[in-house]
């Protein structure tokens, strides 16, 4: 089922306030568009941050970045403990299973947080000063209309409360790394934390990246934690689980990421009950 929550307002252009010139990437000033070819001197004059395009999509995609996504097993973990995975063939399910469902609405969150940062981050003194001004505000409203998006989207309690967790981490983390009004803003709209996709948008956004590249890391991100842990649990061959990652259809999942009244709303019933099983196991390798 594709489309707004129930009973939410539609996260669209109009709905967050996006002057219609800045609702798409493809409409940003060919100096925050491109991936590459823009010197650091170019990006200072222009207002990006010093690192853009390919590089922030680099580092927001590391495992080694220092939010704390290497605590989670994206429900891996106990599906290890419940024998659903016990092999790269299991694994190799389980990771098309996630990025068709968790990831396809993970990366569409992230487009959509991306393109409205783009909007909202320009670096002016009325929308900088906390609590002030009107687009501050708009902005602040934007960001919890966006979040209630992806809270409807993620049945679980558990996941709700591990997506959380990742967001506020990466959150700290990008505003010691990209300082931006967007990120400032989120944070003051969702203190508790945005959820994860909201925030890897964000923090895309201030690393200089694009929607399109903020939608593959927040795809990518999505089954790298659960490959990671079935390695450590189950001792898989790592070669073997690069391969399985390698060979996952990312494109498919970001490539419809352009209309924000038709957010997904893929579930995944079996990652929920993972989700509540694994915070119910007294003996825990992994947060989730």
């Amino acid at each position: 089922m594709d489309g707004p929550a129930t009973g939410a307002p539609a996260v669209n252009g109009a709905t967050l306030g996006l002057p219609p010139t800045q609702t798409a990437a493809s409409e940003m000033p060919p100096t925050q568009t491109a991936a590459s070819g823009v010197s650091p001197t170019q990006a200072a004059a222009s207002g990006m941050p010093p690192t853009h395009g390919l590089a922030g999509l680099l580092l927001l995609a590391d495992s080694r970045l220092p939010a704390g996504g290497h605590a989670h097993s994206g429900g891996a973990e106990e599906a290890c403990r419940t024998g659903a995975i016990s092999g790269p063939g299991d694994l190799a399910r389980f990771l098309r299973g996630r990025l068709a469902t968790a990831g396809r609405v993970a990366a569409a969150l992230a487009w959509s947080a991306c393109a409205a940062a783009q909007a909202f981050g320009r670096p002016d003194k009325e929308f900088q000063e906390p609590g002030t001004g009107g687009q501050a505000r708009e902005a602040e409203t934007a960001w919890r209309l966006l979040d209630a998006e992806a809270d409807a989207r993620i049945a679980s309690p558990a996941q709700r409360l591990a997506g959380r967790t990742q967001g506020r981490l990466l959150i700290r983390t990008a505003r010691r790394i990209w300082p931006s009004p967007a990120l400032e803003t989120l944070a003051r709209a969702v203190p508790d934390g945005a959820h994860h996709p909201i925030a890897l948008g964000v923090a895309a956004q201030a690393a200089g990246c694009t929607p399109d590249q903020a939608a593959m890391a927040a795809a990518y991100t999505s089954v790298t934690g659960a490959a990671t842990a079935a390695v450590r649990l189950l001792g898989l061959d790592p070669v073997t689980v690069h391969r399985l990652l390698a060979e996952l259809p990312y494109d498919s999942v970001i490539a419809e990421q352009h209309d924000w009244s038709a957010l997904p709303a893929h579930a995944a019933p079996a990652l929920d009950l993972l989700a509540e099983q694994h915070l119910r196991t007294e003996v825990r390798l992994f947060v989730s």
